[in-house]
């Protein structure tokens, strides 16, 4: 069959919305092989947003695979699927049983990561998967397999409004939050408190800066302790402004990123975001691999512990964090630094 002539296609990519974000390159060189069709992605409900950031995307289908019915889940993923007669299916696990999953589709051409004889058996072709680069290049590898010439770009957001500002200083957009889920699952990637509300004070102190802090609805309980420990310190809140609970959607909060000269953050969701929109980010970085998740830009500044030798540890060497988080003992001023040197580039 003619790549034109192909009408449906289904990607599986489970994961938040950070995950998606970083599909994003895949799922543009998709609808360039294959022009006349129609998109569909089958991802998590956390995650269901980014239909709103990516025009590429038709449809999505929701699948809790994370849930404690997540048998009955894939039940009626599967049923949702021979319904729609899909042409080609893509999936970004690597697994032996997303390799079951895909051949119970009954989807004829079915292409994924080689994960073992299993996987050469029950899909139509494969390809290794490289761990060891950007992971949104990792992910539009799967591509490679129809499409030898697709280029792999940055992961774009489609436009969003930008609401205009009434101030000249720059904006340096905080945010500190990580989902809950990485937090229950003992997943800390997360700078603590005190020092996010050092860093905010030693920006507005310079007076010279408007300071805007947001977050989610994972993050109320993080923004209220940042809140009681700058009240107990400052008065002057001229420049400083709460964004928590202003942001409707994640358009919205897409529109606050841009209109930011600047975003600080740890690894986490807003990260991909602000790469996303070519935003300049201070990103900071505990236990996890910033090599695979941050691109190679001059507007990106990672900060990370120089003085431990056992970082990155989260995924390769551990499904974890350690007890100590040493890796994220980050000095504030040194935060504060990098952030005075990217906008003066």
């Amino acid at each position: 069959m003619n790549n034109n002539d192909i009408k449906k296609i289904l990607l599986i990519n489970f994961g938040g919305i950070g995950d998606e974000i970083l599909f994003f390159p895949t799922i543009k060189s998709v609808k360039q092989t294959y022009p006349n069709a129609k998109i569909y992605l089958a991802l998590e409900s956390r995650s269901k947003s980014a239909k709103q950031l990516c025009s590429y995307i038709d449809e999505v289908i929701c699948v809790n695979i994370k849930s404690k019915y997540k048998y009955f889940e894939v039940l009626k993923f599967l049923f949702k699927v021979w319904q729609e007669n899909f042409d080609v299916v893509f999936s970004s696990g690597s697994s032996n049983l997303v390799s079951v999953l895909l051949f119970l589709t009954g989807i004829k051409q079915r292409y994924g990561f080689k994960a073992g004889k299993l996987s050469e058996k029950l899909l139509t072709k494969t390809i290794p998967l490289n761990k060891k680069q950007y992971a949104a290049s990792m992910y539009h590898d799967l591509i490679k397999i129809v499409n030898h010439d697709a280029v792999c770009d940055i992961p774009e957001i489609d436009d969003v409004e930008v609401p205009q500002t009434y101030t000249d200083k720059p904006i340096i957009l905080i945010h500190p939050g990580v989902s809950q889920m990485s937090i229950a699952k003992n997943i800390i990637k997360g700078w603590s408190v005190k020092r996010w509300a050092k860093l905010i004070d030693l920006l507005l102190e310079t007076k010279q800066y408007k300071v805007m802090l947001a977050g989610g609805k994972d993050d109320e309980e993080t923004i209220e302790q940042i809140l009681l420990i700058l009240n107990a310190t400052r008065t002057d809140y001229t420049d400083f402004q709460n964004m928590y609970g202003q942001t409707k959607n994640l358009k919205d909060f897409i529109s606050l990123i841009k209109m930011s000269s600047l975003m600080v953050c740890v690894d986490s969701a807003p990260l991909h975001m602000a790469i996303a929109t070519d935003t300049p980010v201070v990103a900071i970085f505990g236990p996890t691999n910033e090599e695979v998740l941050v691109p190679k830009r001059n507007n990106i500044v990672v900060m990370k512990n120089e003085n431990i030798n056992c970082r990155p540890c989260l995924w390769d060497k551990r499904q974890t964090s350690c007890e100590t988080k040493e890796c994220l003992e980050i000095h504030t001023k040194d935060v504060f630094d990098a952030i005075e040197g990217l906008l003066v580039k």
